[in-house]
């Protein structure tokens, strides 16, 4: 019989840890194979939502790429059609090829100012014009004069989407018209997506509500497991591209040991494919880097418009082809270097130093125009362009800069100056080429008033001197005051009509409009005279004075009233008045010329001031051209109305100048 009481041996003692151990080595290697299949299972369905993200962005960006080449080509195009449209059999095989190039291409429409289709290629334009969510583009497109994409239209459950980009065509800031290029949702995923990526997802363009506008399930439906929406970069439009694997959740093996020897089996196996595919991708991720690199090296070169970089310090951190054609010096004595710069001109050297240490302080001028001197000494006339550079944690690390050469708009805005000169001379020749046969039949008349009044001055002399009596001193002297004023008329008339045609450089000077009215009142009121019309001038006393050319506005007026005086020869000679009034508000001054003519027909006014239109069978068609382009020319407008009482308005208005502050 044992001993209840008796105390257990050593080996009795040691006996639990003997089973302890395995049970908890047992329980370990249970452990590990429940949580080697599950670990497994989680690691590849996290690997299967990163696959699917990595490659959804890899297909926006083609996506976008494929969209981006086609705005480049309608931009190229609008830029062509603005400064000199192609012949038709051209324009054609140019969209022809933007066809070939981007098959999601459905139509390429050219739209004139107004709206009226040019030329287009494609399908046509819906009876009903541009759908609505183009419209809407179009009007964010003219605010911002940038090229605008429309929200995706025409989707229903048999038809695909569309979606339009809408670019507006501008020359030197006035609007030309545009062009609209309309793409296929659907074939632009059937082109761009690959077929791999197209067998294990299923993919769909959405809306801004978002409706599928386009889609592609050629591997079948997704299963809502591994999913992942990305919105398009598209100025103007919401388009997300979402994709839905058919892949399922990966499964818990049944038999957790086979299936832990099969992982541990296969697990360096599969490292290895991991890591192949991985390095496979990055290999191919750097060789579309590369590619992307030389695209845009190659691009930049390609460019007119010089490119530079600098640092916060002004140093030089790139430059382009173009920039170093530009400034006439290589890329090695521009990068890395702090100003002065070798291109700074010295005339203006002192415009760079402070638009310089304005860069330092953090304040640009964001567009501005300069001289830049070539190495050989040539000035070159630049438009630059500022704006911060940021890099892609959103802080600021320098500033970029766009230079274009402006040589040549340059030598053009002095020809067309030269030209309007010779314009208005022209202009001012001809106008008194018409009244020169008025001039002399009023000339005539002071000069025989003269002759009339020295005559009887002489008469009156010699009867003095024969005998006949004493001069009378009161006769005498208002026989000579009437000859004198004749004189002072015909002078009068002579000068106007000199300072009138007398060729020289426009001059902006302080001048009242009624000191302008007067200067050409002699020569409107000879052509009135001869025309039967009265003349009629309310000007007030207390207008402001305005800085002009005072002879370019006595152009303008003796033009005006020429035409409505003209405009009244077949009034009758009791309504035949001719009215000049002035006014001034909101900081102008106003001159109107009113006639009782016969007024100006609605086609007649759609061109009216456009050069070589005119409505005079002997008319050059440039008179009213050039009174606008002379009211512009001081920052004023030229307008016409219908008169209420029968005729035409026609008023220009100018800015006035402030009144100087009293002394006292």
């Amino acid at each position: 019989m044992k001993n209840p009481f008796a105390q257990p041996s050593p080996e009795q003692r040691s006996r639990p840890w003997r089973w302890l151990v395995p049970v908890l080595l047992v329980l370990l290697f249970l452990a590990v194979l429940i949580w080697l299949p599950w670990q497994a299972r989680q690691m590849e369905s996290n690997e299967r939502q990163e696959q699917l993200i990595a490659d959804t962005l890899w297909v926006e960006q083609t996506l976008r790429f494929e969209l981006a080449r086609s705005e480049e080509a309608l931009a190229a195009l609008g830029a062509d059609l603005v400064v000199a449209p192609p012949a038709p059999a051209v324009l054609k095989a140019r969209m022809a090829q933007m066809f070939k190039n981007g098959p999601e291409l459905v139509r390429v429409v050219w739209l004139d100012a107004r709206g009226k289709p040019l030329a287009s290629h494609g399908a046509d334009l819906p009876a009903a014009g541009l759908p609505e969510a183009t419209v809407q583009a179009a009007e964010m497109a003219h605010a911002t004069r940038r090229g605008r994409y429309s929200e995706p239209y025409g989707a229903t459950p048999s038809t695909h989407g569309l979606i339009d980009f809408y670019l507006p065509l501008y020359r030197q800031g006035e609007y030309q018209g545009s062009l609209v290029a309309t793409h296929s949702l659907q074939v632009l995923l059937n082109e761009t997506v690959p077929w791999w990526f197209a067998q294990d997802n299923a993919l769909a363009l959405l809306d801004r509500q978002d409706h599928v506008v386009a889609q592609r399930a050629a591997g079948g439906p997704g299963r809502g497991i591994y999913t992942h929406r990305r919105d398009l970069d598209l100025p103007g439009a919401l388009v997300a591209l979402s994709t839905d694997s058919v892949k399922g959740a990966p499964q818990l093996l049944p038999n957790l040991l086979v299936g832990s020897v099969i992982v541990l089996a296969l697990g360096l196996v599969l490292s290895l494919v991991a890591l192949w595919r991985h390095i496979s991708r990055t290999l191919a991720a750097e060789a579309a880097l590369r590619q992307q690199m030389a695209f845009r090296t190659a691009m930049e070169n390609s460019l007119l418009t010089g490119l530079r970089a600098r640092d916060l310090e002004g140093r030089v951190t790139y430059v382009n082809r173009a920039f170093c054609q530009i400034v006439g010096l290589p890329e090695e004595e521009l990068v890395g270097k702090k100003p002065p710069m070798p291109y700074w001109a010295p005339e203006a050297m002192a415009d760079y130093e402070e638009r310089f240490r304005g860069v330092l302080s953090g304040n640009i001028t964001p567009q501005f125009e300069t001289v830049f001197q070539r190495s050989d000494g040539v000035r070159v006339p630049v438009l630059v362009f500022e704006a911060p550079l940021v890099d892609v944690y959103g802080k600021q690390t320098g500033w970029m800069s766009s230079v274009l050469d402006i040589t040549d708009r340059k030598r053009v805005e002095e020809l067309n100056r030269q030209q309007e000169e010779k314009l208005q001379a022209s202009a001012r020749l001809a106008t008194m080429g018409e009244i020169s046969s008025m001039l002399a039949h009023e000339l005539n008349q002071p000069l025989a008033a003269i002759s009339s009044y020295t005559a009887g001055a002489l008469n009156m002399l010699e009867r003095a001197g024969a005998g006949g009596g004493e001069v009378q001193p009161g006769m005498l002297k208002r026989a000579l005051e009437q000859a004198r004023q004749q004189a002072q008329r015909a002078g009068q008339i002579i000068r106007s009509v000199h300072e009138f045609v007398k060729k020289r450089e426009p001059l902006r000077e302080e001048v009242t409009i009624r000191s302008v009215v007067e200067g050409v009142r002699a020569l409107v009121e000879l052509q009135a005279r001869q025309a039967a019309v009265a003349l009629r001038v309310e000007l007030p006393a207390d207008l402001p004075p305005v800085l002009a050319d005072r002879i370019l506005l006595e152009q303008v007026l003796l033009n005006l009233t020429r035409n409505a005086i003209e405009a009244m020869q077949d009034t009758p000679p009791e309504q035949r008045v001719l009215r000049i009034l002035a006014a001034s508000g909101r900081s102008q001054v106003s001159v109107s010329v009113i006639d009782r003519g016969h007024g100006i027909a609605p086609e007649v006014a759609e061109r009216l001031f456009s050069p070589f239109h005119s409505t005079k069978a002997e008319g050059m068609g440039m008179g009213l051209s050039i009174c606008r382009t002379a009211i512009e020319f001081h920052g004023g407008t030229l307008t016409h109305a219908p008169n209420p009482a029968g005729g035409t308005i026609f008023t220009f208005a100018l800015p006035a100048q402030a009144a100087a502050p009293a002394l006292g």
